[in-house]
């Protein structure tokens, strides 16, 4: 049978060392995974208990409000307040998604079509290449990384692309090379924007993730960009709710409301006992990002210290649950799947492979610190029995 949008895809090479994990624990051997970025720390108590309480109520088995209904909206709204010191109007700058994947997939359905482009960085979290894809749009792939101008970078692309891109997706801190920008650099890219009629499109995924006393900057923060911007911000990582699905987009009230539109002819929203259970987390639970943030402090702070003691040299990211790390000088020749595969089978470490997040991850992997501090040692010692070229 032949198919649509989906036969232009790549192998999902993220699978190819899943499925190796797979074989090894199979067959009784211990692997440390910290490849896939799936949150391991509990929801709040709070929420899960109010989840329980609202899933019992027969009210909430109807269907809800595809843009989330408006308490929820204004506990979002009033978290932007506390946090950035942004006011959101709740009836037309914020609108839920079940999640930021289906959220950025749907708006790329608004924003962009065939003959438009996006600028995109690579490497990338792999939706913010494909949603655009997805859409009919092509695809410019901007370089970002430790040794890279970012910002110079996207001006370059930007100037020898024709049409002239119609919109630029992005996300800071950065999974996966955990880059951090700061203020200054978001306003320059607003100004920008608004000079060319360009569209931003934000992906605050850890907004709150963040270490050595960074505060991630949201875009939403900078004069005028509402004009040109959206954000979305999500309570996967900050709240530790990746299984419930519960994510926003702010900002421009053209843009939500051009969402909101779509999303009215595809889903009814997220079950109403989430959105329920997720107004008591934004209001009643402000706090528990700060103790999510402290616990990936300490694994990131384990990991990098325990890395760098026998020799692979990689830097604490000021931001993300990730370490993005580069392949050791004397295993370079082996490209990112073979390294990572090499890791799973030799040293019974999984990790993520930076080819699978576009031509500009190669030479890297990716370690999710999604395991507790006694396992990241387990890893740290078992990486260092392998990596023997390391001395």
């Amino acid at each position: 049978m032949e198919f649509r949008r989906i036969n232009g895809l790549p192998p999902y090479v993220f699978a190819i060392i899943n499925q190796l994990r797979d074989e090894a624990r199979q067959a009784g051997r211990d692997v440390v995974d910290m490849g896939f970025g799936n949150p391991d720390i509990p929801s709040p108590e709070i929420a899960v208990e109010k989840l329980a309480e609202a899933a019992r109520n027969p009210r909430n088995h109807r269907y809800s409000a595809s843009k989330g209904i408006p308490k929820l909206r204004l506990a979002i709204s009033n978290l932007y307040l506390r946090r950035f010191g942004v006011e959101l109007d709740p009836d037309s700058e914020v609108v839920a998604t079940i999640g930021a994947k289906e959220g950025l997939s749907h708006l790329m359905w608004t924003l962009v079509g065939p003959g438009d482009t996006a600028l995109v960085p690579t490497p990338s979290y792999p939706i913010h290449i494909y949603a655009p894809l997805f859409a009919g749009a092509d695809v410019q792939q901007v370089r970002l990384g430790p040794d890279q101008d970012f910002f110079a970078n996207l001006m370059n692309s930007w100037e020898s692309t024709w049409p002239r891109p119609r919109g630029i997706v992005f996300s800071f801190p950065h999974n996966p090379t955990t880059e951090c920008v700061d203020i200054a650099w978001m306003t320059r890219l607003v100004e920008f924007a608004r000079e060319h009629d360009v569209i931003l499109v934000h992906d605050f995924a850890y907004s709150d993730t963040s270490f050595d006393g960074y505060q991630p900057p949201s875009i939403m923060q900078v004069p005028g960009a509402k004009d040109v911007s959206v954000e979305f911000y999500t309570l996967t990582k900050s709240f530790s709710m990746a299984g419930w699905r519960m994510a926003f987009m702010v900002g421009n009230p053209q843009i939500v409301a051009a969402l909101t539109k779509l999303k009215s002819y595809l889903d009814y929203g997220t079950f109403q006992p989430i959105q329920i259970a997720s107004i008591v987390a934004l209001n009643e639970a402000p706090d528990y990002p700060k103790e999510v943030n402290e616990i990936y402090q300490s694994r990131r702070n384990a990991l990098c210290d325990g890395l760098n003691r026998f020799g692979w040299q990689v830097t604490p990211p000021k931001g993300t649950m990730f370490v993005w790390a580069p392949i050791p000088e004397p295993y370079a020749e082996m490209g990112s799947l073979e390294f990572a595969k090499f890791l799973v089978t030799e040293a019974e470490v999984a990790t993520s492979p930076g080819v699978g997040f576009g031509k500009g991850g190669e030479g890297f992997v990716r370690f999710a610190l999604i395991e507790n501090e006694q396992r990241i040692g387990q890893a740290v010692r078992n990486l260092r029995r392998s990596l023997t070229k390391l001395g």
